[in-house]
């Protein structure tokens, strides 16, 4: 009987884990608002003021 109480969380891996969940959310808002100031600019050039 050495050790019955087993440690059920990593902290480590946790705190890991959730970083890289994170720079994934913020890299996804990027690209996401980059298309969308992109597809104004195109539809600007394409349609000129009369």
């Amino acid at each position: 009987m050495k050790n019955l109480i087993l440690p059920l969380v990593n902290w480590g891996m946790g705190a890991i884990i959730i970083g890289v969940f994170a720079i994934v959310c913020i890299v996804m808002i990027v690209v996401i608002y980059n298309l969308a100031n992109s597809d104004k600019e195109k539809n600007d050039t394409t349609h000129p003021e009369v």
